[in-house]
């Protein structure tokens, strides 16, 4: 019998184990397998496989691995595996700008297939034809999704594509004999790494901030340009999810100054389909494998950028580039004015495998109705949530958006005594996940939501639905609110080490470096 739950705010609990880091775990001599020794014969053919190896590939000492029993092992994976949420488990439409959606898991046999996933990169031309024309074919289609020439699929993600497109730009002007070319135009609303990668390659960064109607104030753009300006680095629609309808005025302002422009695509989700780089008149553009084409976001990696120029600065690209000649696929490297090689080998296969297959079940057609039902879902999400009392979606207020919105809570607060890091953990509770913003945080009490086109009515419903809750009981019993989570595996931290870099630890080893005395006094 079916009975449908006419309360949607979901009784979740999630498993909280007070778990060790796996190198706390340690039992000196314990194993989780005993590898036996090599038979006679074996050894007399190969020898004992260790004593054959030159000395400079000898380690001195054995590496500090921790000794777990399988049982430990299985106990530990499985425990960590409980405190996680994703788009699998939970409605994960909060991890705004993000583009977490439905990676159909069809592909992921693909990837996993041992034609793919047995591939090594030092393997001749002649064996990889499979995995040349994919990449290949992968390079048409971007041509036709954005009108732009020639793409590469060497960028590791979409801050590593902005780093290329800098670099490509800097190139550019050098050899036009335009070195004193060194200033970048970006908003404030694009993404940060667009301001980031440019400074990276040192170009001093100019943000131009939104007109009285939310847009990017195009004459605070004619004000910036100078002989001194190398060229544009925007997302459109920016990260409040707001379309420039004047993006080509923009292109044609820097294009007429002497500079070039870079599309930040890496979030196409609402306008695949609908409008193009080319048409836009940028010169360079990149999308994100990983968001927008269906391969698993991944939270940092795996990832992959797709990078595309026009005609002009195809010579600039990446070496090496995936050709087809006399039938063959290959590798060509003699790229004229190369920025050169950008990361190990030609790309990261299984990310564009993943979203070469899902282009392909889609199709043209499949690809538009993915915007048009991202936009549906981010305008009933934004109708719905405005609709509660304080919220409110700033620059510009009211309008339409397409594809995510970046609210404010900002009088919510005022009223009620509770910030949005509050709403953050009480989320928590019910199995949710909300994201705030990245900085700068220009709207105040911010949280960014893209509901992609993988959910359905129901699903943004009952996350809705929890969302009014919550703000109900802001209002009712703000301690229960700011005192969350109670149900989650989630806790609040000291944020305050988070601008110190002496205090950051990445590995085991740093750790016990920086904090191991302190550790073990607390231990």
């Amino acid at each position: 019998m079916n009975i449908q739950r006419i309360n949607r705010v979901r009784n979740f609990h999630q498993a909280k184990w007070d778990e060790e880091v796996i190198f706390q775990l340690h039992s000196p001599g314990e194993r989780g397998i005993i590898v036996s020794e090599a038979d006679k014969e074996i050894q007399q053919e190969v020898g004992d496989g260790i004593s054959s190896l030159p000395a400079g590939l000898m380690r001195s000492e054995e590496p500090a691995l921790p000794e777990v029993g399988q049982m430990r092992v299985l106990k530990h994976f499985l425990r960590l595996s409980q405190h996680t949420l994703g788009a699998d488990l939970n409605i994960d439409i909060g991890q705004g700008t993000c583009t977490v959606k439905y990676n159909p898991k069809v592909n992921e046999l693909f990837v996993r297939n041992t034609k793919a996933s047995k591939l090594h990169p030092y393997q001749d031309q002649e064996t990889i034809q499979g995995a040349l024309q994919i990449m290949h074919s992968m390079d048409l289609y971007f041509r036709e999704i954005s009108g732009l020439d020639r793409f590469t699929f060497q960028p590791s993600s979409g801050s590593h594509a902005i780093l290329i497109m800098a670099s490509i730009m800097q190139k550019y002007h050098t050899l036009r004999g335009e070195s004193h070319r060194d200033e970048l135009i970006t908003t404030i609303f694009s993404h940060p790494s667009d301001a980031a990668a440019a400074a990276v390659k040192g170009y001093k960064v100019i943000t131009i901030f939104p007109d009285k109607n939310g847009f990017p104030d195009i004459e605070a753009l004619k004000k910036a340009v100078s002989p001194r300006t190398a060229g544009l680095f925007i997302t459109n629609p920016e990260d409040i999810g707001i379309f420039n309808p004047f993006i080509d005025e923009f292109t044609r302002i820097i294009h007429e100054a002497g500079g070039l422009c870079g599309y930040d695509q890496a979030n196409a989700n609402g306008i695949l389909g609908v409008t193009r780089a080319k048409e836009a008149g940028f010169d360079m553009c990149f999308f994100n494998l990983h968001k927008t084409f269906a391969s698993p976001h991944g939270c940092g990696g795996p990832a992959g950028g797709a990078l595309g120029v026009t005609k002009a600065l195809e010579s600039y690209l990446p070496v090496p580039l995936v050709d087809l000649k006399e039938g063959k696929y290959l590798l060509d490297w003699e790229i004229e004015n190369t920025i050169g090689k950008t990361r190990s080998f030609f790309g990261p296969f299984p990310v564009i495998l993943r979203s070469y297959a899902w282009i392909r079940s889609l199709g043209g057609e499949g690809l538009r109705e993915v915007s048009k039902i991202a936009v549906l879902n981010n305008n009933y999400i934004l109708k719905n949530l405005t609709s509660i009392e304080g919220v409110e979606s700033p620059f510009p207020g009211g309008k339409h958006r397409i594809e995510q919105v970046r609210y404010t809570w900002e009088k919510f607060h005022h009223r009620t005594g509770v910030d949005i890091h509050n709403i953050i953990f009480r989320m928590c509770d019910f199995g949710f996940h909300l994201w705030t913003s990245h900085h700068p945080y220009i709207v105040h009490e911010p949280c960014t939501i893209e509901p992609t086109e993988s959910y359905s009515k129901a699903e943004l419903d009952e996350y809705l639905d929890t969302l009014r809750y919550i703000a109900e009981e802001a209002r009712n019993d703000p301690e229960m609110v700011r005192n969350a989570p109670h149900r989650s595996v989630v806790h609040k931290i000291d944020e305050s080490w988070f601008d110190d870099p002496q205090k950051w630890s990445i590995t085991w080893r740093s750790f016990l470096k920086k904090h191991g005395k302190e550790f073990e006094k607390k231990r």
